[in-house]
């Protein structure tokens, strides 16, 4: 009866304090009365585990006493990945899976489940960016980006779901993009695949509430994760990648991976629905929902200024192959100095892109 009545009090309080309050102190007001979760002892399992923002979560995770499972496909970078935690004192397992293939994805939570027990926390972090043209793009490109962008996060989803549901509740943290919010130029079929991972984790928000199943949506915009090493490139490839990677490399609009895996770890613990990453997201996603005209006038003066098609054969070039050309061009060595510390600490090798994010 005792704790019956202290929930009564902060219900009515919160019912009290919410519609007066800002959104800052309305925050803070619901942290006093709904303390952040301990996740102390729960199992994590972050797909696109081994390098960028998959490692940085890793790493947030295990500060907070989390054993983690990390998944990629590159074996050599997972236990780069690893060797890096476990130094750290983190308890990590690794598992080699193309979260793209379902079968692999099943394999991988059965030999979770054998060792680990449980998952308690899922993080679709996997992914691929495609950059260039719509004209320079490919039915090919648009089923690659669907089929880790948006299946690798459906497989575990459904894979886990049994168990989750079974063990009476969990969380799924499916990491987006600003680019599911707005259709970004140059980056469509990345774009039309993210939209797709927005609303399937909208809709098992609404739909999983009832199983105890919480279902965060994690919206970042540009990170210095070194992701312009791993992404594929066409048109004008290398003034693709320089706009691209001159964009992900500036501290101004893109976001640290420290900083957005603290700010994930948070909203897990806060219980949150959605969160968006750095302020030119925010600012983004805010002014399409408002004014969607506005925006589609600016993405189409943005689109005006960057690289046209070319005559190329239409094959895909990865930006490792750009990383150390033109060094004498200003605006060049300016993106090689500013994307050096992003992956000299967060990319183990260049052997893979489909773990970046």
């Amino acid at each position: 009866m005792k704790t019956r009545g202290k929930r009564t009090i902060k219900e009515k309080g919160m019912k009290f304090l919410l519609p007066i309050l800002g959104v800052g102190d309305a925050l803070l007001a619901r942290r006093i009365f709904w303390p952040l979760q301990d996740l102390r002892g729960r199992v994590v399992l972050i797909t696109g585990g081994s390098r960028g923002l998959g490692f940085a979560l890793a790493r947030a995770f295990s500060r907070k006493g989390c054993p983690v499972v990390l998944c990629a496909r590159d074996v050599e970078q997972l236990a780069l990945a690893s060797r890096h935690l476990e130094v750290e004192g983190a308890q990590v397992l690794t598992i080699p899976c193309d979260v793209s293939d379902r079968k692999q994805v099943s394999g991988m939570v059965q030999q979770i489940m054998q060792t680990m027990g449980r998952v308690d926390i899922l993080v679709n972090n996997a992914g691929i960016i495609q950059v260039g043209p719509a004209r320079q793009m490919q039915i090919e490109d648009f089923e690659q980006a669907l089929n880790v962008n948006f299946w690798g996060t459906l497989h575990p989803i459904l894979e886990l779901l049994p168990h989750m549901t079974e063990s009476g509740g969990g969380t799924i943290v499916n990491i987006t993009s600003i680019g599911g919010k707005v259709s970004v130029p140059h980056l469509l079929p990345y774009s039309c695949a993210k939209f797709a991972a927005v609303a399937l984790s909208e809709g098992l928000r609404a739909e999983l509430a009832a199983d105890g199943i919480a279902v965060l949506t994690v919206v970042p915009g540009l990170m210095r994760t070194g992701s312009h090493i791993n992404a594929f490139f066409k048109g004008q490839e290398e003034k693709e990648y320089t706009w691209f990677a001159a964009s992900a490399s500036l501290p101004v609009v893109s976001i640290s991976p420290e900083r957005a895996a603290r700010s994930i770890v948070r909203a897990v613990q806060n219980r949150r629905s959605e969160v968006v990453l750095s302020l030119p997201a925010n600012v983004m996603a805010r002014v399409n929902g408002l004014c969607p005209e506005l925006t589609q006038q600016a993405l189409a003066l943005a689109a005006r200024m960057l690289p046209g098609p070319s005559d190329s054969d239409g094959a895909s070039h990865r930006g490792s192959e750009f990383a150390n050309q033109n060094a004498g061009d200003p605006l060049r060595r300016f993106v090689n100095r500013a994307g050096k510390r992003s992956v000299d600490r967060y990319q183990w090798g260049q052997e893979s892109a489909t773990e970046t994010s």
